[in-house]
């Protein structure tokens, strides 16, 4: 059995002693990146390749990601964090950099071509989506489309890879592990200042909220003393955890319909790894497979 070693191996060439003394990192996308490796691995086609893979994309996804935290205000900043700022765009680069660097010493040419059209039509999308924002008009269910859409299409094209009933599942799958953590994300974000403003919880408040409410957001007056009244006015923590648990209960019903009982197995402890953060609990996985 091989051991499940995408984490360990991703911080491994992620890490650099400038990016880890001056900068924070986003979290992996460890829900898609270990459904991924449990399909591929079950492919005869490309099993020998399911790390390499799984690897590699996640890696891009972790430098796209990294790039999305770079603050893209003109105030004048500190020197802190300035440095962190511009290692953050560095990182991103670098994580890029392992991904072409791993396939070429692989001989996997066409692999990078895939990913790189991948990471162009990620940013096409994101574009789209900032221009919607603008607008200030955006639903938060458009918004909650379109993040899913978001972290699923880097791993949509290795639908081509799978075999039978499993390929015509795997999208479904795939948008229902990204609903997953969508859900997790926007919780976090809903609770922190810093990123409450075009979150989904800022996006529910602006559609169905007072007047009042709608004008300070809209003109960002909204003080950080105010945030954990306008949560629980809105009740944003119970409408997002529902939305967790309504997830990840649709997503273990697509599983179930799976011929293999150990990804069904391995989607179900996914989806409940993925619920029990509410609370704080540790994910307990099956490391081996």
């Amino acid at each position: 059995m091989t051991r499940y070693r995408i984490p360990e191996k991703t911080r491994l060439y992620a890490r650099h002693d400038m990016i880890d003394k001056h900068t924070e990192l986003p979290p992996l996308a460890e829900p898609r990146a270990r459904m991924l490796y449990a399909f591929l691995s079950q492919q005869r086609s490309v099993k020998e390749q399911s790390e390499l893979y799984t690897l590699v994309v996640t890696l891009v996804q972790l430098g796209m990601d990294t790039h999305d935290l770079i603050d893209t205000e003109t105030t004048k900043r500190s020197e802190a964090d300035m440095r962190s700022r511009q290692l953050k765009v560095l990182a991103g680069d670098f994580f890029s950099a392992r991904f072409y660097q791993l396939l070429a010493n692989a001989g996997q040419i066409e692999m990078i071509t895939k990913i790189s059209n991948a990471v162009c039509e990620v940013n096409r999308l994101k574009v789209n989506l900032y221009m919607r924002m603008r607008s200030l008009r955006m639903t938060t269910e458009e918004y909650f489309k379109q993040a899913v859409q978001l972290r699923s299409q880097l791993f949509e094209h290795f639908s081509g890879m799978l075999e039978g009933a499993t390929a015509r599942v795997w999208p479904e799958l795939l948008e229902g592990v990204s609903r997953c953590e969508v859900a997790l994300e926007e919780l976090e974000r809903s609770e922190s200042m810093d990123k409450f403003e075009k979150s989904w919880a800022y996006w529910h408040v602006l559609q169905v909220g007072t007047e009042e409410d709608r004008h300070r957001l809209a003109s960002q007056t909204l003080e950080i003393g105010d945030l954990p009244a306008l949560l629980q006015k809105y009740d944003i923590r119970a409408l997002l955890s529902a939305k967790l648990r309504q997830s990840a209960e649709a997503l273990k019903s697509a599983a179930a319909k799976l011929d293999s009982e150990e990804l069904t197995l391995d989607l179900s402890a996914i989806a409940d790894g993925m619920v029990n953060k509410l609370s704080g609990a540790m994910p307990a996985l099956n490391e081996t497979r």
